[in-house]
């Protein structure tokens, strides 16, 4: 039953992106309902939360139609995931990446939602986590809620550029323009909200989703840290249950 269902709300699209100078997919499940865009973690495609089961837990809230759940490839992840080229051009390609889901996804995606200025939420655990919670930051006119999982919001590490990092890394980060923020793009954010759920088990940092939230609270951005405990871990098991438990809440 699950699979017939999945399959008459399954649609999928591809292109080139010029911006990214690739190949880019994006998938969607459901007919009606609030638009959600899910990033996959780390330099995972955009069909990875099907095979990792994360539509199977929200076919209910998806068949109800509540929600639209949209999924794009994670390009900048798969690039930092393989180390491809040189750490100036990944924070180029990661820059590239949130302009391609502003100026390409979004569109597609109101445009099968039939209009032109629907607020989207976005969500994604690990490093999908961070692009949710930065494309929400960057355009907060355009994304109007967040929830990162499992978040992991300091990902120079993952670049080995000791330390040093480029515009394109800068305007991508929230920890660094964040609190650059003024005027009519801070007053937009302040009315957007974001939400970083965690466990304290096997491969968690808490530490790091406390930091973002005070540095989000310091801005006056609305946020909320939700500890899960030692039981859960870093992994898609977590994140099943998180997930259909918060977008549940917010379409209730």
């Amino acid at each position: 039953m699950y699979e017939t269902i999945v399959q008459t709300m399954f649609k999928k699209a591809q292109w080139h992106s010029e911006r990214m100078q690739t190949e880019a997919t994006l998938v969607r499940w459901g007919h009606m309902g609030q638009p959600v865009l899910i990033f996959p973690t780390a330099g995972g495609d955009a069909e990875e939360i099907e095979r990792f089961h994360l539509v199977r837990v929200l076919e209910p809230l998806i068949s109800a139609g509540r929600i639209k759940v949209y999924s794009c490839d994670s390009v900048a992840g798969r690039a930092m995931v393989h180390q491809e080229g040189s750490p100036q051009h990944r924070m180029w390609l990661l820059n590239q990446f949130h302009q391609h889901v502003r100026h390409e996804v979004v569109p597609a995606i109101r445009k099968d939602c039939n209009s032109d200025d629907i607020g989207i939420w976005t969500t994604g655990a690990s490093i999908g986590a961070f692009h949710a919670v930065a494309v929400t930051c960057r355009w907060p006119n355009v994304f109007h809620r967040a929830l990162g999982m499992s978040g992991t919001w300091n990902i120079l590490r993952f670049f080995k550029s000791e330390d040093k990092y480029t515009e394109d890394y800068f305007v991508s980060s929230p920890l660094q323009f964040v609190p650059t923020l003024g005027g009519v793009h801070l007053d937009e954010l302040r009315k957007r909200f974001i939400l970083m759920a965690s466990g304290s088990g096997r491969a968690e940092d808490m530490s790091e989703s406390w930091g973002l939230a005070n540095l989000l609270g310091s801005r006056g951005v609305p946020n909320r840290v939700d500890p899960w405990g030692d039981e859960w871990h870093h992994d898609w098991p977590t994140w099943r249950n998180m997930l259909p438990k918060y977008l549940g809440e917010w379409t209730a």
